[in-house]
């Protein structure tokens, strides 16, 4: 039996591209919302580490539209200081379905940044409104850097601002990007008049208020992705109209779904589907926690990449 291909960091960074990963994607989420049974998805199993104040999480799914089999295991951990550690770190185990043979393992971080923001992305082109202009990030680690990739590649925005806790982190941010950008040195100077918003921030505490969200914004709410968590307000979580990725997911893990009580619209499969509107002229927010299938199939497009190339 043959050994698992070790697939380093920089090597997805190089194979996993935009161009082929959001049309993948957007397949996925269609085919797991459209009740099909085609893809297989339990809920993210979560272990807290209290004593290091993390977590670790085991995401494996399965799809037999493109059979794919695969899991990721990514810790998480809140740090009071900024660190040179990332507080998100993943690996993506790639199986042969059939057999069950482990055919790679790959650096998950660089897919988790890639397929989160490509996702955002498919939910802004659907949800944002008709004059989108001005994109606002809040946050500044690595899922705010491949936000701010995708975003301007496949959106024409003519101003984009960022905030972040850190002013360090910020400017590593201003540093990593290649583009302009307007730092912003408090959430409403970010928000204000924004027409697309992203939270990909640490918060454990709401930073995105109602009262400064421009009406008929759209809003992907990325961070958060524990029961007890929040970014966004409940004003705002209950006046706007919400999607998610996945309803049981969100029902289980989203503090900002569970503590507001906010009413879930829509999966955003479901509007893939053209099963439910896209809302585009009301506020709306996308929440996402990330599923397996999203690293599954990112996983299957880096493998076969490299596979080509050998």
């Amino acid at each position: 039996m043959a050994m698992p291909v070790l697939v380093s960091a920089e090597t997805v960074e190089k194979l996993l591209q935009y161009g082929e990963l959001v049309p993948r994607l957007e397949v996925a989420l269609g085919k797991f919302s459209s009740g099909k049974g085609e893809i297989v998805q339990p809920v993210r199993s979560v272990l807290a580490i209290e004593k290091y104040n993390g977590y670790l999480g085991v995401m494996p799914a399965y799809s037999a539209h493109d059979d794919v089999l695969a899991t990721k295991i990514v810790t998480f951990y809140l740090r009071d200081q900024p660190s040179s550690i990332p507080a998100h770190q993943a690996s993506v185990l790639l199986f042969d379905p059939e057999h069950g043979t482990l055919k790679a393992v790959m650096d998950g971080t660089v897919i988790t940044g890639k397929r989160t923001a490509a996702v955002s992305a498919i939910a802004t082109k659907f949800l944002k409104p008709v004059q989108a202009d001005v994109l606002c990030i809040l946050g500044s680690g690595v899922q705010a850097v491949s936000h701010y990739e995708i975003f301007t590649e496949m959106f024409s925005f003519k101003e984009v601002r960022v905030w972040g806790r850190t002013k360090e982190n910020v400017d590593r941010f201003a540093r990593t990007v290649r583009g302009p950008v307007r730092v912003c040195s408090s959430v409403k100077e970010a928000v204000l008049g924004a027409d697309v918003i992203v939270t990909v921030t640490m918060a454990t505490e709401p930073v995105l208020f109602a009262k400064w969200v421009k009406p008929g914004a759209h809003i992907n709410a990325v961070g958060a992705c524990r029961p007890d968590w929040r970014e966004l307000d409940d004003a705002l979580m209950k006046s706007a109209v919400l999607y998610v990725d996945t309803r049981e997911g969100a029902m289980k893990e989203s503090g900002d779904v569970i503590l507001s009580g906010a009413e879930i619209f829509a999966e955003l499969g479901e509007v893939v589907n053209g099963d439910k509107p896209a809302l585009h002229e009301k506020t709306t927010v996308f929440k996402s926690l990330g599923m397996g299938i999203q690293d599954a199939v990112a996983a299957k497009l880096v493998f076969d990449s490299w596979n080509a190339q050998q």
